[in-house]
């Protein structure tokens, strides 16, 4: 034993731990990338499989070992097709743009005044709204399905669009660099087989998209009249226009100076994955 070990640690190098270190650390995001997914069970079934496939070859249980090994000769390709998916989504985190956006904090904070002042009074209208703001992940394939806008931010212009008689308020607006990019785009549903069955075309759109990129959704439910946050396929309900505000700064890492979180808010702080700023004036409120 001791000698196994003393060659083991003769001929282990620098790079080995480098290696060992890069390996680990990708498995490591991967994880964190699936948990909570439905790739997550996927990748559970095929561990059973697997302890399967093990069990009937050592128990000579020759019918079953037969037709799992031919099941794992193409275990590639299965894999391919059961995580299409997720196989996209790992990639677009890894080329997520590293780089900070071109715009300032001042125009971000006009935006997100802009964005929640035209989401209040559309959920006051009753007029179904669905507002995308793009992140890291590009989101050029959803853009070039809509109409090419490219005007700055206007809470007026907002409602003209998702007004009944345009004839772009079916789609969604795309906000990118802090401008109205696109508007009339169409996003993908979400697949979440649990999925609230009272939730509309809208809302699973809203889901959607943010369970496929990092964007963050203004979603107006002209049923209810009122006004959501969406990220991260989760929903942070019935706002009004300040709560939509500060949430929006403190989601998008904006610079906002005495606007602390309300408590509502920081009870959903966790699941949403707001700033460790953002938390603290939560926690300590107003006059902390």
């Amino acid at each position: 034993m001791g000698e196994t070990l003393g060659q083991l640690t003769s001929s282990f190098r620098p790079s080995d731990l480098l290696d060992i270190t890069i390996v680990a650390f990708l498995v490591y995001r991967l994880v964190l990338l699936i948990k909570g997914t439905r790739a997550m069970q996927m990748l559970t079934g095929l561990g059973i499989l697997g302890i399967g496939f093990f069990v009937s070859s050592t128990f000579e249980l020759f019918t079953t070992h037969w037709v799992l090994s031919y099941f794992f000769d193409y275990l590639i390709l299965i894999v391919v097709v059961l995580f299409q998916d997720d196989l996209r989504k790992a990639l677009t985190h890894v080329g997520k743009n590293p780089f900070f956006a071109s715009t300032s904090s001042e125009e971000e904070r006009a935006m997100v005044d802009e964005v929640a002042r035209a989401a209040s009074q559309l959920a006051h209208d009753r007029v179904g709204a669905l507002i995308v703001i793009e992140r890291e992940t590009g989101l050029k394939n959803f853009l070039d399905t809509g109409s090419r806008i490219e005007a700055r931010v206007n809470s007026e212009l907002l409602y003209s669009i998702f007004n009944n008689a345009s004839p772009l308020h079916d789609g969604a607006v795309i906000i990118t660099n802090s401008k109205i990019a696109a508007a009339g785009c169409f996003l993908p549903l979400s697949k979440d087989p649990n999925i609230d069955k009272r939730f509309g075309t809208r809302h699973r759109a809203a889901l959607g998209i943010t369970e496929d990129t990092d964007a963050i959704v203004v979603l107006v439910s002209e049923e209810a009249g009122e006004a959501h946050l969406v990220k991260n396929g989760r929903l942070m309900t019935d706002l009004s226009e300040e709560e939509l505000s500060r949430s929006l700064t403190a989601l998008l890492n904006i610079s906002r100076t005495n606007r602390p979180l309300p408590k509502r808010l920081a009870n959903l702080a966790a699941i949403f994955g707001l700033s460790r700023n953002a938390r603290d004036k939560a926690e300590k409120g107003p006059h902390g």
